[in-house]
């Protein structure tokens, strides 16, 4: 008996500490508007590096370089969804993967646009710690070739975005800070 009355009060104590460190991560009102600035900013900036990786005109060594930084914004293994409207399937692809075709596509001319960018899922907590919510997007490409080729498609896309604790030194000291990453864009939808 004296056991399970050990037991019992141990395991009480360990989910009342567990429940402490748990509220301790839970992100409050202020900072939930910090980080869904942060994550819209992010997505704005990869709409911006998209534009210039996918334009005709942008040198190599230039691309190269932005899609370096473009990378940096996601989670490891993030994939890209790709759709046309000349075919059902939704192809994905490594995010490296993904510009190197945007840039090696058969156009003269590229022009992508990103518009109506807005939350479609508040932050949710996963048992890791982890907030993930989702962003939505449309996407307008236009792509034309001197020989007569046009093609034109609105895509509404989602990009999961992953919200996490994390660590650094800074002077001998260690901060921790919120940081978001973007996960997989998928396809919902694409029109003429």
């Amino acid at each position: 008996m004296l056991n399970y009355k050990f037991l019992s009060t141990l395991f009480l104590g360990l989910c009342i500490v567990s429940f402490a460190f748990a509220q301790k991560d839970d992100i409050s009102p202020a900072r939930k508007q910090a980080i869904d600035s942060l994550a819209l900013e992010k997505v704005r900036d990869l709409s911006k590096y998209i534009s210039i990786i996918g334009n005709k005109k942008t040198p190599f060594s230039e691309a190269t370089r932005v899609m370096d930084r473009a990378e940096e914004l996601f989670a490891p293994d993030s994939e890209m969804g790709v759709s046309s409207l000349n075919r059902k399937e939704i192809n994905y692809y490594k995010v490296r993967k993904y510009f190197e075709r945007l840039m090696a596509l058969n156009y003269d001319r590229v022009t992508i646009s990103w518009y109506d960018i807005h939350y479609i899922s508040d932050l949710e907590r996963q048992p890791d710690g982890r907030y993930v919510g989702v962003v939505t997007i449309y996407q307008r490409f236009e792509g034309s070739s001197d020989d007569g080729l046009k093609y034109k498609d609105t895509t509404k896309k989602d990009i999961t975005i992953y919200v996490e604790k994390k660590k650094t030194q800074i002077q001998g000291r260690t901060i921790e800070f919120w940081d978001v990453l973007l996960g997989d864009i998928r396809v919902a939808e694409t029109s003429a």
